[in-house]
């Protein structure tokens, strides 16, 4: 029976339930995010509470905060999707009450957060 099986499916790759539990090649890049730069968002962003965090699939959402001596505040939806320490591993999205904040805005929050990550990366290079 089992040959008949394989003759209709010749392409069909052998596996079973208990594949999923064993190592695989790629397990490490699975939903892996670069830590420097999670880190880094959460340290830049620390003045907007955090909502909700999944290191799984890298993203941070925050609620509303002012940044100390701003008045305007700003929501942020961080995305950290490549465990490489990149500038195209971090998505940043901001919002303000009124609407969405300003490119050049953004592009400095995204700035401030690579700095920082390299930062990181360089005091961990010392020990």
């Amino acid at each position: 029976m089992d040959e008949v099986l394989e003759e209709r499916r010749p392409n069909r790759a052998q596996s079973t339930l208990f594949d999923f539990f064993r190592n695989r090649d790629d397990a490490g890049q699975v939903g892996a995010v670069n830590k420097y730069i999670w880190n880094a968002a959460l340290e830049t962003l620390d003045f907007l509470p955090v909502q909700s965090v999944d290191p799984f699939t890298g993203v941070i959402t925050t609620g509303y905060g002012t940044p100390p001596g701003g008045g305007r505040a700003y929501r942020a939806t961080i995305l950290v999707n490549d465990p490489a320490l990149d500038a195209r591993s971090l998505n940043v999205a901001l919002m303000t009450r009124s609407g969405p904040a300003s490119a050049a805005t953004v592009r400095a929050v995204e700035d401030a957060i690579l700095t920082r990550a390299r930062q990181l990366r360089q005091q961990d290079s010392r020990f």
